[in-house]
């Protein structure tokens, strides 16, 4: 059986079910892929890559609390996610960033209920500068216009293949949350930078990270509030496994 480790999709607990979904079908291009009255699963091909959760009473997220810094969605070519740029400018979110990491190339926004969102591809993992399990990243100015002219063709919506590729956390405490993640999830620490650190499986970049930036002393999280109900992985190892990291996010092992 394999061992290798990675996001199958993510959950989040939203007050506006039908909102929630048809701005991730509209902005971001995901697939209807079933639910009811309380949930929607949106996805790519015939992944599901989010679960929206309905809970009308649930207390707005608090930024400063643990959870959900962005799910990140990786494309798999340059050229998608210069048409989802084009895309995106053409509707209506506001974009809150947009990154060269070295690794990738990285656009940033919020959903409706401030859930943050990235989206990006990876460049060749033979381009990456490793020093052991180090990995080198930075964060530097995307050239977006070069982005959108090296990207022919319109935006079809999420092209099968899209993953999630990492989920970025608020945490309460960098140490409590190395712990965590390469204690609980056996990840490898990737990179470290002020106030944060990225984590890894199987060589990659990162899979999940975790910054104090808005967080730094967060208790356990309010199981009530909106924003990140549970990250679900794949682990054929531990399947059937459930953890909570120390401010009560919950991994679900598949």
């Amino acid at each position: 059986m394999t061992t290798e480790r990675s996001i199958d999709h993510v959950a989040l607990t939203v007050r506006d079910l039908p909102g929630m979904a048809a701005f991730y079908e509209t902005a971001l291009g995901l697939h209807p892929l079933g639910g009811d009255r309380a949930t929607r699963r949106l996805g790519a091909g015939a992944q599901v890559l989010l679960e929206l959760r309905a809970d009308p009473a649930a207390t707005p997220r608090d930024p400063r609390q643990a959870g959900l810094f962005h799910t990140a969605f990786l494309l798999p070519e340059r050229a998608d996610l210069g048409r989802w740029l084009r895309h995106v400018a053409d509707s209506s979110p506001r974009l809150t960033g947009a990154s060269d990491h070295g690794v990738s190339e990285a656009i940033y926004l919020d959903d409706p209920e401030g859930n943050g969102i990235e989206v990006y591809w990876d460049r060749p993992d033979s381009a990456w500068n490793r020093q052991g399990d180090r990995i080198e990243m930075f964060t530097r100015r995307l050239d977006l216009q070069g982005l959108s002219d090296a990207s022919p063709g319109d935006w079809q919506g999420a092209p099968e293949g899209s993953r999630v590729g990492h989920v970025h956390l608020q945490v309460g405490d960098l140490e409590a949350a190395d712990g965590f993640l390469a204690g609980d999830l056996g990840l490898t620490r990737t990179f470290e930078g002020p106030g944060g650190g990225w984590y890894g499986w199987n060589g990659y970049h990162h899979h999940l990270a975790g910054n104090v930036w808005n967080s730094r002393g967060a208790g356990p999280r309010d199981p009530h509030m909106t924003g990140l109900a549970e990250v679900v992985l794949r682990a054929p190892d531990a399947a059937g496994t459930a953890l909570s990291d120390p401010w009560g996010t919950r991994f679900r092992l598949i």
